[in-house]
Parts: structure tokens; sequence; C-alpha cells
């Protein structure tokens, strides 16, 4: 009996060890549960959890109502297809599925700015350009004999004024956002100044010289008209009869704006047996015709050209350079939390010799 004894005392003490360590083992997993319980209430919806959806199932309930045996199963669809940033209770930072900020700004194409790079630059401290034009020579030099009359030969002058203008656009933005936004002053005088220059360049080309507008270049080129026209004439024809009016008017054409569309067109024309005329695809070259360089600007309207002696035709002259300034005291701005910023410059174009610009139709 003492032998009995001794064995069941020692069963008692294994089992009450084994009882206490996983009494242990559980107190530790119910810490744990209670903390992931605890990060889960921040980071998703409760109602969607996997436990929740097994408790809220018609087997289960079934289970828990008495049934000795079964089985209870859960469609994952509905966990696994949800939107992971949209819902009660969900947002880009709380979703299950936490989406991936890239930083910056995505913004769209902008035009390459090219007609600024084709004409002499200036600056100026004036607020207008003045400059004197011939604008007429009668050249009466001739062989005389002695004691004869010498011949009287005329020139005439024209007084020319370029006045400078200003350009400028205005942004209206929040406090808050310039403070909370990082980056956000330097993105706005980036695209601020990019849209100035877009409209730089439309003045440039095409102002009318109305009101504030400049007068461009466009507006007092040479209306393109051939000495002479060859049997079916091309693009490229064209092309060369406009660099010969330049050079009769004494000039010698520097470059060729034009718009993409224009320059591809160009560039497919092939001869009878199928070769590209204007070289071979495959290699490196700047975009050429006649020996002048081609430049591409979809600020050019398909089928125009200019052709001329930029560097020699016209100049911009600088007032003021672009520049990016924020105010909080613009109208009721300070009243509001607001802030204008505004983005501006001022200049001056000077075209000297009209005639040593082209301006015709393909």
């Amino acid at each position: 009996m003492s032998e009995l004894a001794t064995m069941i005392r020692d069963l008692g003490n294994n089992f009450n060890a084994k009882a206490e360590d996983l009494g242990t083992r559980l107190g530790e997993l119910e810490k744990r549960a209670a903390r992931e319980r605890e990060y889960d209430n921040d980071n998703f919806d409760a109602g969607n959890s996997l436990a929740a959806s097994l408790v809220a199932s018609d087997t289960f309930k079934q289970l828990n109502g008495g049934v000795n045996r079964g089985r209870a199963q859960v469609e994952m669809a509905a966990i696994t297809s949800a939107n992971p940033t949209v819902g009660t209770g969900r947002s880009a930072s709380t979703s299950l599925v936490p989406a991936q900020r890239i930083a910056g700004i995505v913004t769209q194409p902008d035009r390459a700015l090219t007609v600024r790079d084709l004409i002499a630059p200036g600056k100026t401290t004036a607020g207008s350009i003045e400059f004197v034009q011939e604008t007429g020579f009668t050249n009466n030099a001739a062989m005389v004999a002695e004691t004869t009359q010498k011949p009287y030969s005329d020139i005439t002058f024209n007084m020319k004024t370029a006045p400078v203008r200003t350009l400028a656009h205005l942004f209206k933005i929040s406090i808050q956002m310039l403070q909370d936004a990082e980056g956000l002053i330097s993105y706005l005088d980036l695209r601020g100044t990019t849209g100035l220059k877009l409209k730089e360049e439309n003045q440039i080309l095409f102002g009318d010289g109305t009101g504030q507008n400049l007068l461009g270049l466009m507006g007092q080129a040479s209306i393109f008209s051939p000495a002479f026209v060859p049997q079916d004439a091309t693009a490229i024809d064209r092309l060369r009869l406009a660099a010969l009016q330049v050079r009769k008017a004494e000039y010698r054409a520097d470059g060729i704006m034009m718009h993409p569309d224009d320059l591809a067109a160009l560039e497919l024309t092939k001869d009878n047996e199928g070769r590209y005329i204007l070289g071979n695809p495959a290699g490196e070259q700047t975009a050429r015709v006649w020996r002048l360089p081609i430049a591409e600007t979809t600020a050019m309207p398909t089928g125009t050209f200019l052709i001329g002696a930029f560097s020699t035709a016209a100049q911009l002259f600088d007032r003021q350079q672009v520049t990016f300034e924020i105010s909080t005291e613009n109208s009721n701005d300070f009243e509001l939390n607001m802030a204008t910023a505004r983005i501006e410059e001022r200049l001056a174009l000077a075209v000297y010799r009209p005639e040593a610009l082209v301006a015709g139709q393909f």
C-alpha cells in the first residue's frame, strides 16, 4: 500500500507542476492576445475580423445551440475582396493594406521652350527700348568726270519704340497649406514660372502689339513670296525658297521654326525608291534641312514655318527677370489666413530687321 500511495502522490505532484506550467503559458497567451487586440483595434475594422465572421455564421450558431458535432466554414471572399482603403472606419492610413505614398506631385508635360534661345538676349533699366531704323537708301553713287557735279544719295530713318511690358499671374493659397505641405512653395515657384515662360513664348511669336501685348516676330516678319516655284514643289523646296528670300534681303538664315507634325512630314519624305531623303532613320543627327537647324515647337501652328537670321533680326530685353513673391497683406488675406503668390517678369522685344525673317505656309 505504501508503494501505491507513493505512486499516487508522485502523479499528483507531477500533475500540479504541469498545471502550473500550463497556467503560466495560458497567461502569456492571454497577454499577447490582449496586445494584438489593442493593435488591431487601432488599425482594422473589428466588424471584418475572421473571428467575427466565424461567430456570425449560421453553422457556428447551430454548434453553439447544442449540436454535438459539426464544422463551421467561413467564405474568405468577403474578407479578401474588400477595397483596402474605403468603407466605414477605413482610410489610406488605417486600411488593411496601407497605400504607399509616392513623394512629390505628378505634373502634366510642358512644351519645350525654344524661341528665347534663338534671338539675342539683352538687359535694360529703362521703361522702353528706342532704336533708329533705316527705312530707305537711295544710292546714287556714280563715276564722275573732273569738275562735274557729283550726285546726291539719300537715307531715311524712323524712330522705333519697344515698350517694356509686364507678364504676371497670381495664386491664392491658405497659410495652413504653406505650413503643412512640404515643398509646396518650391512647386508653386516651378509651375508658376513655367506658366509664365509659356505665355512669354507665345507673346514673342504672336503678340499683336495692342494693349499690353508685345509686337511679336510673326507679325513683323516678311510674308513668304518665292521668286519662282518649281514644278511639283514640296515642303523641302518651299523652305529652300524661303531661305533664298532671306538671302536676297542680304541676310543669312540661321534657323527654322516649325510644328513637330511638319518636321515629321519632312523626315518621312522618301524618294522613288523608298529611301528617306533627309537621312538614315537609324543615324544620330540633329534635325536639319538645307544646312539649317530646325527648332520644333508646338507653339507654331501646323503647316506654318518661320525662317530667318534670328540672331540679328531681334533682341529680347529683360527689365525684370522672373520673380516669385508671397504676401499675406493682400485684400483680406490676413483675416482669412490666406496668402497670395505672385510670379512676374518685365521684358521688351525689339525687332531691328523684320526683312531678316520670313513667315509662310508649307
